[in-house]
């Protein structure tokens, strides 16, 4: 189980990413536009830069929904290898055995 801390300030930057998306996604359509002024760009790129830090997508760390685990974490069930194999161990995941032979 990973500390209660770390899994709380990963939620709390999962938060601030979805309050700020369409606004950090504005801005960074006028800065990649090629086509608007330097100067509206530099500004875009200014207002951009002074959004929190943690309100960025590339700060959130995949965790486990079971036990916060970061690492070995599949995308697909949101989950760590661990608690994945735990889970189909006891058959709480349908379709999924242990294989054996």
């Amino acid at each position: 189980m990973a500390k209660k801390s770390a899994i709380e300030k990963n939620k709390a930057r999962q938060r601030l990413v979805k309050k700020y998306a369409a606004r950090r996604a504005a801005l960074r359509a006028i800065v990649h536009d090629r086509t608007v002024p330097i100067e509206e760009r530099i500004q875009a790129q200014l207002k951009l830069s002074s959004l929190p830090r943690n309100s960025a997508r590339s700060r959130v760390r995949n965790r486990c929904e079971v036990s916060g685990r970061p690492r070995g974490y599949y995308r697909k069930l949101k989950m760590s290898r661990i608690a994945l194999r735990d889970m189909a161990s006891s058959g709480q995941i349908p379709g999924m055995v242990k294989s054996s032979w």
